[in-house]
């Protein structure tokens, strides 16, 4: 009975472990947080006079390879991005094959950056490298820096930094054809190192570019550079940042095109001085035309009006640099209605000014047809009507605090280009506030530059107020609506008031533009925020 008992309780305890086997493996213990390690690599690691097309690194473990797109980095660049598998699989290696003729004597290095890590628990070895030499040496020179745009007061952290070697056959117009010697980006940071360069003369550049390709696009790119030659094993650490910039384009005319009736649309891309569009064809004698810029686009609009049928019409588009023809075909048989806005919702802010803004040229307005009405005393109110642009009102009058007013325009109170008039009663109603819902900054400026200083104030990265200063003082921003806000200080070498920015081909930098070093803590309602500010090339740095 015992050995019978004993029996039952062994074939027991047999189907137990055969059920904990079939539940697959134990749950619990340590994490996994080692990074894979490479075992072996055929060609090895650093190999000398380098010849193969193919090469294969194997790990300890199944790896993957996560956003290789973005993290791989080959340097010298090759014209022909090397294949490399697998990926989207797991696999204990990883297979390069070289597509491109190598240069003679020159090191090479497929930076990896994160992108290989273990399958299970994606753990990267971080900042893999794979290195060789076609010559006799590893070149182990190095270089490092940081990069700044100016322009933003936080960085993006993923630039293409470029590195040309400086020898008969540099140009400088190689960095818009011909990728670099050299080639690292910064990723997440602002800072960026090069490794395994050969002894020389170099030119450093820096581009912000969507889809790297190596090259310097001035339409699209945005680019730095140091001026003055670099010399390697002297230069390896730059102290300064590079500075990063957005050049202005020349001026280039596209077309003209009719948008609508009445409405022809002329564009160009980049800088224009003094647009002229002048009217060739013979045109009617009730023939009228209003032009203006479209905001914030390289476009210029033109209306135009007359009672007779036209066909087509012929214009001279004339600037500083060149002279184009245009001949614009009218086939559109639907006009825009006349539409009327205002820039004022709820309140009217004591700094602002209440303007109708329309779509289409004012060419008449009836000021019978307006009236201004204090609803808190039930008062009439004196105001001005301004036409301040083709497309734009600004209803002038002395804001009292504190107050509830209302604007109305009776139908036809506003005619346009095409002789349409306002077709409904527009009606505003709007408040002022108290002084004290309001705050100010008062800005001690220390000016340690000689050339004069542009103060700007930004809400939601947009120049909301600015003042320009030739010597050391106090600048006070009143009536500010309860906000946060940015200072900036722009150094104006030239004086003309705006920032200017750099030129590649000139090896001109970008006027300096210094931030207010602190983040200003958000203005509150009856506050006033006293601040110093010391304007100096350091802050550049």
């Amino acid at each position: 009975m015992k050995h019978y008992n004993f029996i039952l309780l062994l074939l027991s305890f047999s189907f137990l472990l055969s059920s904990c086997a079939r539940k697959g493996r134990p749950q619990g213990g340590p994490k996994d947080e080692d990074a894979p390690i490479l075992v072996l690599a055929k060609p090895a690691y650093e190999s000398l006079n380098f010849k193969d097309d193919n090469i294969r690194i194997y790990f300890d473990e199944y790896i993957v390879l996560k956003d290789l797109n973005k993290q791989l980095i080959v340097s010298p660049p090759f014209k022909n991005d090397p294949l490399i598998t697998p990926q989207g699989t797991p696999s204990k290696y990883i297979n390069i094959k070289i597509l491109d003729s190598l240069r003679e004597n020159t090191t090479y290095t497929f930076n990896f950056g994160n992108a290989v890590q273990d399958n299970n628990e994606n753990n990267p070895l971080e900042n893999f490298k794979y290195i060789f030499s076609t010559g006799d040496f590893i070149d182990s020179l190095s270089i490092a820096g940081s990069i700044k745009d100016i322009t933003i007061k936080e960085p993006k952290k993923n630039y293409s930094v470029l590195l040309y070697k400086i020898d008969s056959t540099y140009t400088d117009s190689i960095v818009y054809k011909n990728k670099p010697d050299y080639v690292t980006r910064t990723y997440d940071s602002i800072n960026y190192k090069f490794t395994n360069i050969a002894e020389g003369k170099y030119f450093l550049m820096a581009v912000d570019e969507e889809s790297p390709d190596y090259k310097f696009n001035p339409r699209t790119d945005k680019i730095g550079f140091f001026k003055d030659t670099l010399y390697l094993p002297k230069d390896s650490i730059k102290k300064k940042p590079m500075i990063l910039f957005k050049e202005i384009q020349p001026y280039i005319f596209k077309r003209g095109k009719e948008v609508t009736k009445g409405k022809i649309q002329f564009g160009f891309t980049g800088k224009q001085e003094n647009i002229e569009i002048k009217l060739t064809s013979k045109v009617p004698s009730d023939f009228v035309y209003r032009t203006s810029f479209e905001k914030d686009k390289d476009t210029i609009n033109y209306w135009y009006y007359s009672k007779e049928k036209l066909d087509s019409l012929n214009f001279i588009i004339s600037e500083k640099t060149s002279i184009d023809t245009a001949t614009v075909s009218l086939r559109k048989k639907k006009m825009d209605s006349l539409s009327v806005s205002s820039n004022v919702k709820s309140v009217l802010h004591l700094n602002d000014t209440l303007i109708l803004s329309t779509n289409n040229p004012i060419i008449n307005v009836d000021k019978t047809k307006f009236s201004l009405e204090n609803l808190t005393d039930s008062t009439d109110v004196d105001y001005e009507l301004k036409t301040i642009s083709n497309t734009e009102l600004a209803v002038l009058f002395e804001k009292k605090m504190k107050r509830s007013y209302r604007l109305t325009a009776l139908p036809k109170a506003i005619e346009d280009i095409f002789k349409v008039g306002s077709k409904d009663t527009l009606d505003y109603k709007f408040n002022t506030k108290d002084t004290e819902d309001y705050g100010s900054i008062i800005l001690s400026v220390d000016k340690q530059v000689k050339a004069p200083i542009i103060i700007e104030l930004l809400k939601d990265n947009k120049v909301f107020k600015k003042k320009i200063l030739n010597s050391s003082g106090k600048i006070e921003f009143n009536l500010l609506v309860p906000d946060t806000y940015m200072i900036r200080a722009i150094i104006d070498e030239n004086g003309n008031g705006i920032w200017d920015t750099g030129k590649y081909l000139e090896k001109r930098q970008p006027e300096s533009i210094i931030y207010y070093p602190d983040e200003l803590p958000e203005l509150r309602a009856n506050w006033i925020s006293n601040l110093n500010f010391t304007v100096t090339k350091k802050g550049t740095e």
